[in-house]
């Protein structure tokens, strides 16, 4: 396999294409050649513009990760960051605080911002920024793509009494970081993704693939919406390359962020079985060919198989790079 292509979110996508590339560089994912070329197709629909800027948080934390400038502990944002911006902008109450930008960070929103004003598409200024990020590590072995070069928002729709209709509407990234996703989810409205159009190369990276994966990124909100992107679904059923999807539930549990809540949103139980029967089989009207679970879901495994799905059960706790590239290993040879 010479041309792998992952859909991609936040911080777990991120974390998997890390132990993914890793494990293919150092040739202990059979069937990889090791200078294979991942594409990364990232979510966008978390986007938002703050404070004048427009900010990519799945696109910058893949490519601050795979550019060795994350801060892994909060799992966000930059290494060795500041915070005299968002100190000066609380002292003037400027709303939208709750949305942490670091002073390091600003600067790729400030170059994202002013070449998205000066008419550049989205997908252009990416491959502008990651020639800092990913070039110097990676070469032409990593290429990072927006899903859409379209303004597309995640909004999430929650209770409010003070609402005359009992409820309001908020960005994902409000429900997010600034409700921490403490509230029930009661719907989940991706905004202008009728109109969108996949960003150039995407389905080419799908149709043209040797293997497509789905990491253990959020379902409804990260993987799904790239899948909601007119033209990528139906890639996805169409491509000669097997699909194989990585469960993010462990345990009945996310391990990170909000999948149990955006899965309730959309009447999706919180278990491996219940998301890899929500992607479905291909060979019925589904998006993958196999799903990987956990080794304490293995009682699901009978379920998947009997849904039309290749399964298996490993442990799927992405500990480090080493752990996450045996994941990697596993879930491609499941459908190899």
């Amino acid at each position: 396999m010479k041309q792998i292509t992952v859909l991609s979110g936040g911080h777990g996508g991120a974390r998997f294409l890390s132990g993914l590339i890793h494990g293919i560089r150092r040739g202990t994912v059979p069937g990889v050649d090791t200078d294979a070329q991942v594409t990364v197709i990232a979510n966008t629909a978390d986007d938002l513009w703050m404070h004048g800027l427009k900010i990519s948080p799945d696109l910058d934390t893949v490519m601050y990760t795979l550019g060795g400038g994350l801060d892994h502990e909060r799992g966000w944002g930059r290494t060795q960051e500041t915070w005299s911006i968002k100190e000066e902008l609380e002292t003037y109450q400027v709303p939208g605080v709750w949305f942490g930008l670091g002073d390091r960070d600003i600067a790729t929103h400030l170059v994202r911002t002013q070449m998205l004003e000066a008419g550049y598409p989205l997908s252009q200024v990416t491959e502008a920024l990651c020639r800092r990020w990913l070039r110097p590590a990676h070469g032409d072995g990593v290429r990072l793509i927006p899903m859409s070069d379209d303004r597309v928002e995640t909004h999430v729709v929650i209770a409010d009494d003070d609402e005359p209709s009992g409820r309001r509407t908020v960005h994902f990234q409000e429900y997010w970081v600034r409700l921490r996703a403490g509230v029930p989810a009661e719907m989940v409205l991706v905004v202008g993704m009728e109109q969108a159009q996949p960003a150039p190369g995407v389905i080419e990276a799908i149709t043209e693939a040797d293997l497509v994966i789905l990491p253990p990124s959020n379902p409804v909100v990260s993987v799904g919406t790239i899948l909601s992107v007119p033209g990528v679904r139906a890639a996805i059923r169409s491509t000669s390359a097997p699909v194989v999807g990585i469960s993010p539930i462990i345990g009945g549990h996310h391990v990170r962020g909000m999948a149990e809540q955006m899965l309730a949103s959309i009447g999706v139980a919180s278990t491996a079985e219940a998301v890899g029967l929500h992607y479905g089989a291909r060979s019925g009207v589904g998006v993958v060919d196999g799903w990987l679970v956990d080794e304490s879901d293995s009682a699901a495994l009978p379920a998947l198989e009997g849904a039309g799905l290749r399964a298996a059960a490993v442990p799927l706790w992405m500990r480090d790079e080493e752990t996450t590239s045996a994941i990697a290993a596993a879930a491609i040879a499941l459908v190899s």
